[in-house]
């Protein structure tokens, strides 16, 4: 059986979910050698929080593994929960590697 004779494709393939990062540069003027040098500095509390959540996040994956085995859909609330440590994540990457200079708040929320 060749590979274009297969007609079935992968229940992901046809959802596709919209993703956006916008990342306006800011201005060198705005940035001076203190706020960069002690960027990583600000971070600290987010690391130590994002450190927990990233594990109860992996635990999260696998209930939500098992959860998607026997009823086939994902449950919602361990969705919500990924989808707002990952974007909390991006958030603080974003802030510790200069792309954005406003400090990252401490919330799930978009």
């Amino acid at each position: 059986m060749s590979p274009s004779c297969a007609t079935t494709t992968p229940r992901s393939a046809t959802r596709r979910i919209p993703t956006t990062y916008d990342v306006a540069f800011p201005d060198d003027a705005e940035r001076d050698r203190l706020s960069v040098g002690l960027r990583l500095i600000h971070v600290i509390p987010h690391a130590v929080v994002l450190f927990f959540l990233l594990i109860a996040w992996f635990v999260t994956s696998i209930i939500a593994w098992f959860a998607i085995l026997f009823t086939g859909t994902y449950p919602e609330a361990l969705y919500q929960f990924g989808v707002g440590v990952m974007r909390w994540q991006v958030r603080v990457e974003s802030h510790a590697l200069l792309l954005r200079d406003e400090y990252p708040p401490f919330s799930f929320a978009p």
